[in-house]
């Protein structure tokens, strides 16, 4: 049969049955237009991810101890980079900074009428504010009795904090503070870049007065602050240069490695590192989502064999008649496969367009930069395609071993 002739004649069926074919096209594209929802969306989430942690911190190497068998950035929070070593990263070839960050034993803090219990406080240098992070007011200085919180922080409250307020920070030891909010802030420079997206509220004091961790020094033997993290700022260009001369610190004479419990190993990564980390992951949980969605692909797999099937009894004494007149089985299999394939690709070309739409309206919804995934894209209009054809393989082979005189008999 002329291959002309085959599409024609499916075209005159799928018409002839627009409902039922309409509704299975749908099914299809649901399906389809699913995987390309998923693909998109987790494309988007990933530029805007890496996005922000290249943009932000680039030239930052993060210091700090793992659990010697960890691969991801899970950080040991102990206290063992001293005054010491915090000095000897400032000082080292192509580092502009050393700022080292540590927690505050806080109970509460209160604004106004309002307590939040056991709110995460961090002890960190001013230096931390360079970056262009503040949205209101300004960094705190050292030595007064200052505060800066981020926005969760600042909107954890009943009434928002502004700058300006006044809030009580109780500490350990039944001591409590005065502080005056000078800043608000959407990140900082010595944050970890994973710790940019988990949305935590965060509130920053200056390190003298409020920081009391202290250590022996192993190398000059006196009791120092000690931080569990550093975070060295370099000269974008030396920057893979100047986290070698890190490495090469801690392994050969910092006091960290004198200071680190069992099984744990000091580490300097870059935010190349964390990209390359998040990245991974989200790659994952994208491949793991959009092969859920493969299930709606399943669906309208079925739904093509189901009409192609009820299309086979319906026409019986037409395939009859056909074969009657010659047309052999070969050319009633390529014509119900060719009409299966076409509601795929029907199903296939809608579902693009659609895809795109409502991925653009989820990054809009969740505020993310809207990113295409072409590779996805491309593997779910051609499965889609060739879930058409399979799914009318078995109806086409069922077509074809009808015997012609049961069918011109069938009423």
């Amino acid at each position: 049969m002329d291959p002309t002739e085959a599409v024609r004649i499916a075209l005159r069926s799928i018409r002839g049955h627009k409902l039922r074919s309409a509704l299975t096209v749908v099914g299809l594209v649901i399906g389809i237009a699913s995987v390309i929802v998923f693909a998109t969306f987790g494309a988007s989430v990933k530029a805007e991810v890496v996005n922000d942690i290249e943009g932000s911190s680039a030239n930052n190497v993060y210091v700090f101890a793992t659990p010697e068998d960890d691969e991801g950035f899970d950080q040991v929070i102990q206290p063992v980079f001293t005054e010491r070593d915090v000095s000897e990263l400032e000082s080292t070839r192509g580092v502009t900074n050393a700022i080292p960050r540590g927690t505050v034993n806080a109970n509460s803090l209160t604004h106004g009428n309002d307590t939040i219990a056991r709110q995460r406080v961090t002890a960190t240098t001013p230096e931390t504010f360079d970056r262009g992070s503040v949205v209101d007011g300004r960094g705190f200085r050292s030595g007064a009795d200052e505060v800066v919180l981020n926005e969760q922080a600042a909107r954890s409250f009943d009434e928002n904090v502004s700058v300006g307020d006044r809030l009580t920070l109780s500490l350990a030891e039944n001591r409590t503070a005065e502080l005056t909010v000078v800043g608000i802030v959407n990140g900082t420079e010595g944050q970890l870049p994973v710790s940019d997206f988990a949305e935590q509220s965060r509130v920053y004091v200056p390190i003298d007065p409020f920081y009391r961790t202290v250590v022996e020094s192993p190398t000059v033997g006196v009791r120092q602050r000690a931080y569990p993290q550093v975070t060295v700022v370099t000269d974008p260009t030396t920057t893979e240069a100047a986290r070698t001369a890190v490495e090469s610190y801690l392994r050969a004479d910092s006091d960290a490695r004198e200071l680190i419990p069992g099984g744990t190993t000091l580490t300097a990564r870059t935010s190349g590192d964390f990209v390359a980390q998040v990245a991974s992951v989200i790659e994952r949980i994208t491949r793991f989502v959009t092969g859920v969605a493969v299930i709606g692909l399943v669906v309208g797999a079925i739904g093509i064999a189901n009409i192609m099937l009820v299309s086979v009894t319906e026409r019986t004494r037409e395939i009859g008649v056909m074969k009657a007149v010659g047309a052999r089985n070969r050319d009633v299999l390529a014509l119900f496969l060719v009409e299966a394939g076409l509601l795929g690709t029907i199903g296939a070309i809608l579902a693009l367009p659609v895809g795109l739409v409502v991925g653009y309206a989820a990054t809009r919804y969740a505020e993310v930069t809207f990113a295409l995934a072409p590779t996805w894209m491309v593997t779910a209009v051609a499965v889609g395609v060739a879930v058409g054809v399979v799914a009318g393989l078995y109806p086409a082979w069922r077509a074809a071993r009808v015997d012609p005189i049961d069918a011109l008999r069938y009423e």
